[in-house]
């Protein structure tokens, strides 16, 4: 299991107008946090996009909301990759507010997609080696 942390302020324009945050920008949140790890990684989206030719659309989300975030909180999204990835990769969430109360809890699987064909792939051997690599530390 890969283990990641980055944190995302909660802006206003992610409310509404009951002054909490919107439940579909939860998904938002998963998004920067699995992008951010992957860049802390070596292996931004833009690269795998660029070198490869692959796109990575998300086919599953999975979202439990606990308590609500509001205007101004800082979030601290924690994204897990349980396992390694064939075709597919599955990215796991928990955000936490700055008391460490549990707010949201979720998933997400996307594919990797050759965006000449439209066809799943396997993860390009660069990834999956950064990725080993990457497992291999957080198992010591």
């Amino acid at each position: 299991m890969i283990k990641f942390n980055t944190n995302v302020r909660v802006r206003y324009a992610d409310t509404d107008k009951a002054g909490v945050v919107y439940y579909a920008n939860y998904a938002l949140f998963y998004e920067v946090g699995r992008t951010e790890m992957f860049r802390s990684l070596g292996i931004p989206y833009s690269q795998i996009e660029e070198k490869y030719g692959i796109v990575l659309p998300v086919v599953e989300l999975i979202s439990h909301y606990h308590r609500s975030a509001v205007y101004d909180d800082l979030l601290d999204i924690e994204v897990t990759i349980p396992e390694r990835p064939t075709a597919k990769i599955k990215f796991e969430y928990k955000i936490y507010n700055e008391a460490r109360v549990l707010l949201n809890d979720g998933s997400t699987t996307l594919v990797f997609v050759d965006t000449k064909t439209g066809r799943p792939v396997r993860a390009p051997k660069e990834v999956t080696d950064l990725l080993d690599k990457a497992f291999a530390s957080e198992a010591l």
